[in-house]
């Protein structure tokens, strides 16, 4: 994007002392925000949200140390957005895991300064030859990301054609953490799980996930709030959210964080997805006219 493209952003979507639009790393324009709460970048390229950092606290989302940033490539770390199917595509094996969202542009389309003292930025994907190649449906998507004491994040899909669609989508969150070896994931007790790293049978998890291995898995009929919670650093992070019946934990341990190069030095130690999905058996299908909303907060407490 040119300086003059940046300059017209500014001067429609920029908000004195909130939002400021530049030219980030590996030459993407990122927004940056900043109010009396928190500060947050986000990339234009897949509406991409790199960083979340409430005020006096350590930062809640992990981006790794040698992330990569380039046209077209994913970022590792932050909120990748993952549509308009999870993992990977049903019958086309060519097709890019986890969809095209998070690699391809998206516009902003309004910005607001909130009279709680917040920050509001929308996004919705620019739809391209390339986009509706893999994705020949009328559905456009919006992202709306709300920077505040919380971070709020809606991912909107509406099905504008005259038939229904079936949709998979995650916002699939690195969040960071002190060390993985001393963190609890609790309020995924009693859900049934499909263990990735077991050939993808179904399990039941009993009491809080603890994370000492490679862990891949995604738990079914999930729809309470999660919550991280972080010995060392004494917070737990409250994940809350809507229109998701599936959340996703991820860590990748030492050999595949190793193998795929931009995790950094023990990168996997201060990291953990803890993803809120429509994934597996929990897709959703949207009638003509219709749409759905993926909904999340995130809220960090303070362990007493």
């Amino acid at each position: 994007m040119s300086a003059n493209d940046i300059a017209a952003l500014n001067a429609k979507f920029g908000i004195d002392n909130q939002i400021v639009f530049k030219t980030g790393a590996g030459g993407l324009t990122v927004a940056e925000v900043t109010n009396s709460y928190a500060t947050a970048t986000i990339v234009l390229q897949g509406a991409h949200l790199t960083r979340w950092t409430p005020r006096k606290q350590q930062p809640v989302i992990w981006l790794s140390p040698v992330a990569k940033f380039a046209a077209g490539k994913s970022i590792r770390g932050g909120v990748p957005i993952c549509w308009p199917w999870f993992g990977p595509h049903a019958s086309d094996a060519k097709l890019p895991g986890h969809g095209f969202a998070r690699t391809v542009p998206w516009e902003v389309i309004a910005s607001k300064a909130m009279q709680n003292g917040a920050t509001q930025i929308a996004f919705r994907l620019v739809e391209s030859d390339a986009t509706r190649a893999q994705w020949p449906h009328a559905s456009p998507v919006e992202f709306l990301i709300t920077v505040g004491d919380t971070l709020a994040m809606q991912l909107i899909t509406r099905n504008t054609s005259n038939a229904p669609i079936t949709i998979g989508d995650a916002l699939h969150t690195y969040f960071a953490v002190s060390d993985i070896r001393e963190v609890y994931i609790h309020g995924l007790g009693q859900c049934p799980y499909l263990d990735k790293m077991d050939g993808g049978k179904r399990k039941q998890q009993n009491g809080p996930v603890v994370i000492s291995a490679e862990t891949d898995r995604i738990y079914l009929q999930s729809s309470a709030d999660c919550v991280i919670e972080d010995i060392p650093w004494r917070r737990r992070i409250r994940i809350s959210k809507y229109g998701s019946n599936s959340s996703i934990v991820w860590n990748p341990w030492l050999d595949k964080a190793n193998a795929m190069g931009d995790f950094g030095p023990d990168g996997y130690l201060h990291m953990v997805c803890v993803e809120s999905a429509n994934a597996a058996e929990d897709v959703v299908t949207i009638a003509p006219g219709a749409e759905h909303r993926l909904s999340v907060t995130y809220h960090v407490e303070s362990l007493k």
